[in-house]
């Protein structure tokens, strides 16, 4: 009945329950309108006030810290999504998840951006301006993107608390940071030394080793190999009137040098340059390398002639002329210039003879002190600054920057004959991390945490915690906690954290604060201590226990990765608040960065955790890759080489670019070179047809209601008694899904689920939908209709609530448009309140999947056989037959016979497992497999193989090894080609596995009539769409056409199909009114020759 027949005859109205579907799907459009939808609801914080009150069991995150001082970028997104993906799954599977954002707001960062606004260059404008004046500017820039960061992470689905969040700058974070670095200091793991380490002249600080490890580049270095002439050799010595040879990628440090070290067990040659005459010392293994720049020369033709030869222990001793003289008086070089010995000099680099200037190199600095030439502590030949200028001790150069002075420092060495070779030499050197200038090594003091001493438990404690993906930690990180070194943890700066250190003036003294409340005590301040940054305590003292007059603070702050490897404890301001709560949490259940994270945050995390508590911070973490521009270079805002992420969400959608990025090698630790093109084909196959299964679905079940007044509900008891295959397939699928889809997310295996769910919509639209329209569009009468829009209710639900954590907009959508079939009390105001399905097994059956998976390998192997015919797909084809030598194959597919005759569009199917009657079977051998395996053998084996019989071949297969000669061959070693043996001239073939699919090459006159029907509906259904209609707008069609025309052969052959399949009668065109509302009015040469006139008409 029509609706327009139900309102003449009075009945009740029909309730269609599901609202239609805008006629295009705008995704992001669509995420606008859920954004709203949680606003409204209070989506997110309703969730938690649910999970709070229910007692879930507690899942602990931890969130790694960004600056607010830029834009979030792709790689923040990626990583917020990891994030949200697995804590929005650890809600919906029964857990209380907390997650607050926080921020880093101390450190080089923010200072470098103020000292760029402000022109800072030197510790002397810092001095000047005042350090209150100079944080007052840092923190009025700490929250500047803060507003912009907070629109991102909302638009891109990610939820977190940002107004509940934790700084780094708060005082109740720095009181905790206080009571971390005390405890320490308390066990001992706390010390002051003067090291040489790397040292960014740009923020006027020295830096960590993992610091330095995180932005290496390659440059081009001045490469010397500079003249020592020795002073002290015995005159019947070879060595006397030489000159031993040093190599240095870093000229700027030889006006320091004060020594040259070599290897006591190497060997070494006195050579004299043909050119000149000069005598030089060098290793013996890098005289062409090095001193002449060469790989090889012909014989004879050598630059030099060898003129003595001995081990690295008879130069030790040896004093030489200073290169520069600037400290050749100095008291501090009183035992300088001299040759010394070391293992680490090697022969594989430089000349065999490394310069020493000990403030500038970790080496030199040690060889030099275990020598003699220097003494510990700070007096320390230095002439360089905060700033990397020379000081006035190096006055040709004072006031220069140190990379900048090179080559003039290698022209004033050339004029006095001391350079022998330089060149510019490309290699990877480290640069500071926020100013992206080259470091260099200097020597400083510093506190230093010994993490030496707990390396042990740290690799311990790592091997009690899972990453993904595990080579990460296994290798990389594991790798990085035996090399640990000792961390300096101060920084000579100004906003940050300042050490809770105050020392008396002999520094024989020291205390250590833990809390705001200690430092009130002991300073016997009267007014309240309310802020910890250094404008507020540097001027606060604390009378000496020992009567040395009042200890003052040093002057040191903390390292940002010290805060941040604190927040654990600080976030929260343990111990102080929330003892309870904090120990119920620790370790987290999981955290997740960037690899670069296993130099920087992981490493700060797990130290500062087994310092404190002897285990490890977390107990699960997810390691994510770097995202490249789409060329493969680093992401440039200068070269312009990638799109504005919220341009891409706003065209695409933010849930594709999060599939996207999740369904990538990004997420297993590898690069990703971003394509929007790639976000762009998200959209096209995965979300067009899962939408347009929804819009079947929808349409489907409002035409019900406003046909015949039957109102949908959700009931469970219809699909869980249909007898039908596809519904219990699919149903059964959706079970093995669910069952992946929880053994994956619990092991954090994000890489492995996406596909499966992408799998899985490509189950449901391609072969669940198209095996089933008919039943769908009631077309297989009332009961079949209710059983299958059932079903695929239930699919579509349960699908909306696994993709909830990957794709929290669209799962949303579909949610919103599927839930009012639901039991009142049974909907939410979003899918994320739902929990994620738990598996049901009474619907699994893997009978059932293996056979339709067969089915659907026959009906693959048969499309691609019919490609073959060049034959329309609507036209049929008489015959089919599935050729297998897998009698177990043969009984999974028989039965589905019918949905192979509809899908492959044939008369008939037929089962062979004679295959040698069909096919004849023969191997090649793959040489790249084989080839240098077998050898000389490879004749006999390739002629055995094709000598194989048909029984042989099959037995081959079955078992997947046969051995031939001394061989294993196995299946995979081989190619097998299979060749039809029948009629090729009525018959095309294609064979996948042990599958062969044989099709008719010609369809007969009724075939050819009915796809002339088939192609008739087409084309009208096609003019249906092209005229904006719906499944619900009420139409007339009307057909013009030849009597006894080969057209009105097949319309009279076919009227039912046709009319059945249209729903709609075909009129007369005579019939056609002149008032008529036409919509569309077309001519189709359906059959070659002739015409048909098509007309809609509204009714």
């Amino acid at each position: 009945m029509t609706l327009k027949a139900r309102e003449q005859q009075g009945a009740a109205p029909a309730n269609p329950v599901f609202e239609a579907l805008p006629e295009r799907f705008e995704f992001a459009r669509e995420e606008e309108i859920v954004l709203q939808r949680w606003r409204d609801c209070d989506a997110f914080q309703e969730s938690m006030r649910r999970s709070r009150k229910a007692n879930l069991p507690l899942y602990t995150f931890y969130d790694g810290p960004p600056f607010a001082t830029g834009m979030p970028h792709y790689g923040h997104i990626l990583a917020g999504t990891i994030k949200d993906v697995v804590t929005r799954y650890a809600h919906q599977s029964g857990h209380h998840v907390e997650r607050r954002f926080g921020w880093d707001c101390h450190g080089l960062p923010i200072e470098y951006a103020i000292d760029k606004k402000l022109g800072i260059t030197s510790k002397e404008q810092h001095l000047a301006m005042g350090i209150p004046a100079y944080n007052k500017e840092c923190r009025s820039i700490v929250q500047k993107y803060a507003s912009e960061w907070r629109y991102v992470t909302e638009r891109y689905g990610r939820w977190i608390d940002m107004d509940n969040d934790w700084k780094t700058m708060n005082p109740t974070f720095m009181e905790s940071v206080w009571w971390v670095f005390k405890s320490m200091y308390d066990k001992g793991l706390v010390y002051q030394g003067f090291k040489v380490m790397p040292y960014s002249t740009a923020c006027h600080t020295p830096l960590s080793n993992f610091e330095k490890g995180q932005n290496y580049k390659e440059v081009a270095d001045p490469a010397v190999v500079a003249s020592f002439p020795i002073v002290n050799a015995d005159p019947n010595s070879p060595l006397h009137g030489a000159s031993l040879l040093a190599f240095t990628t870093t000229p700027w440090t030889l006006p320091s040098n004060l020594a040259l070290c070599v290897n006591a067990n190497m060997t070494y040659s006195v050579i004299r340059d043909n050119a000149s005459g000069a005598l030089w010392v060098c290793g013996s293994n890098t005289i062409l390398k090095e001193v002449y720049g060469k790989a090889k020369v012909e014989a004879g033709k050598e630059p030099y002639s060898v003129v003595a030869t001995m081990p690295g222990s008879d130069l030790v001793g040896l004093q030489y002329e200073p290169i520069f003289d600037y400290f050749a008086g100095s008291p501090l070089a009183a035992k300088a210039f001299v040759v010394v010995s070391d293992d680490y000099v090697q022969e594989e680099s430089g000349t065999g003879i490394v310069h020493q200037a000990p403030a500038f190199g970790e080496d030199d600095y040690r060889v030099c002190l275990d020598h003699g030439i220097i003494q510990r502590g700070p007096g320390l030949i230095c002439p360089v600054d905060e700033s990397g200028r020379f000081t006035s001790n190096v006055p040709d150069f004072a006031g220069r920057y140190v990379k900048e002075a090179d080559r003039d420092i290698i022209r004033a060495l050339r004029k006095r004959g001391r350079i022998v070779r330089d060149y510019q030499k490309k290699h990877d050197y480290p640069h500071c991390w926020r100013s992206d200038t080259p470091l260099i090594y200097k020597a400083v003091p510093s506190w230093f945490v010994n993490v030496p001493k707990i390396r042990d438990r740290l690799l311990q404690c790592n091997e009690q915690t899972y990453w993904v993906p595990a080579y990460v930690k296994e290798r990389r990180f594991h790798n990085w906690l035996m090399d640990a070194r000792d961390w300096s943890v101060s920084r000579t700066r100004y906003w940050g954290t300042p050490l809770p250190i105050w020392i008396s003036d002999d520094g024989d003294e020291i205390v250590v604060i833990g809390s705001i409340a200690e430092l009130q005590e002991r300073s016997g301040r009267a007014e309240p201590i309310t802020d910890l940054h250094r404008e507020f305590v540097d001027e606060i003292t604390i009378p000496s226990s020992k009567g040395k007059g009042v200890l003052r603070r040093v002057e040191d702050v903390f390292d940002c990765w010290f805060e941040s490897g604190s927040m654990p404890y600080a976030s929260r301001h343990y111990p102080f608040e929330n003892a309870d709560e904090f120990e119920r949490g620790f370790p987290a259940d999981f955290i997740a960065e960037g690899l670069d994270q296993t130099r920087g945050w992981f490493y700060t995390l797990m130290v500062v955790s087994v310092a404190l508590f002897d285990k490890p911070p977390f107990q699960n973490l997810i390691c994510n890759g770097l995202v490249l521009a789409e060329d493969g270079k680093k992401m440039s805002k200068s070269l312009n080489n990638y799109p504005d992420p919220m341009l891409v969400m706003n065209t695409h959608g933010a849930d594709a670019m999060r599939l996207y990025l999740i369904n990538s090698p990004v997420v297993r630790a590898d690069s990703l070179k971003f394509s929007e093109a790639g976000v762009r084909d998200v959209v096209k196959d995965v979300f067009v047809p899962w939408s347009n299964t929804l819009r079947l679905f929808i349409s489907q079940a409002r035409r019900r209601a406003l046909k015949d007044g039957t109102t949908f509900k959700a009931n469970p008891d219809v699909f869980n008694r249909t007898d039908n295959v596809m519904d219990k397939w699919i149903l059964s699928s959706l079970q093995t899904l669910i069952a992946g889809f929880r053994k994956e997310m619990n092991l954090y295996e994000l890489a492995k689920v996406v596909p499966h769910l992408v799998g899985f919509i490509d189950k449901l639209s391609l072969w669940y939908v198209r095996f089933n329209k008919l039943r769908i569009k009631g077309d297989a009468g009332p009961e079949a209709c209710e059983a299958s829009l059932c079903t695929l209710y239930h699919v579509l639900l349960s699908m909306a609530r696994l993709m909830a954590p990957f794709t929290p907009f669209l799962a949303d959508t579909m949610y919103y448009y599927l839930k009012p079939a639901l039991p009142q009390e049974q909907q939410e105001d979003t899918v994320h309140f739902d929990m994620v399905p738990d598996v049901d097994e009474s619907s699994r059956d893997e009978s059932i999947e293996r056979a339709v998976a067969a089915m659907q390998l026959v009906v693959e192997t048969g499309r691609t056989a019919r490609d073959q015919a060049s034959v329309s797909l609507r036209i049929p084809l008489p015959k089919c037959i599935v050729v297998t030598s897998s009698r177990e194959l043969i009984s999974y597919v028989e039965p589905l016979s019918d949905y192979i005759v509809e899908q492959l569009n044939v008369q008939s199917v037929e089962f062979s497992d004679a295959v040698s009657d069909y096919i004849s079977v023969s191997l090649e051998p793959d040489n790249r497999r084989l080839g240098k395996r077998l050898g000389k053998h490879r004749p006999a084996v390739v002629a055995a193989l094709k000598a194989m019989s048909h029984s042989d071949v099959v037995k081959f297969r079955q078992d997947g090894v046969a051995r031939i000669g001394e061989f294993d061959i196995t299946i995979e070693d081989v190619i097998v080609q299979t060749t039809f043996i029948g009629d090729a001239k009525q018959f095309v073939s294609h064979s996948a596995g042990e599958v062969v699919v044989i099709i008719s090459r010609e369809p007969d006159d009724a075939c050819v009539r009915l796809g002339q029907a088939r192609t008739l509906v087409a084309h009208v259904q096609g003019l249906r769409k092209q005229a904006l209609l719906t499944i619900e707008d009420e139409v007339r069609i009307f057909a013009d056409y030849g009597a006894g025309s080969a057209t009105s052969r097949f319309i009279r052959d076919h009227r039912d199909y046709v009319e059945s399949s249209l729903k709609v009668a075909i009129e007369p065109m005579a019939e056609l009114s002149p008032e008529a509302h036409i919509v569309a009015d077309d001519r189709k040469e359906v059959v070659p020759g002739e015409s048909i006139r098509v007309v809609i008409a509204r009714r």
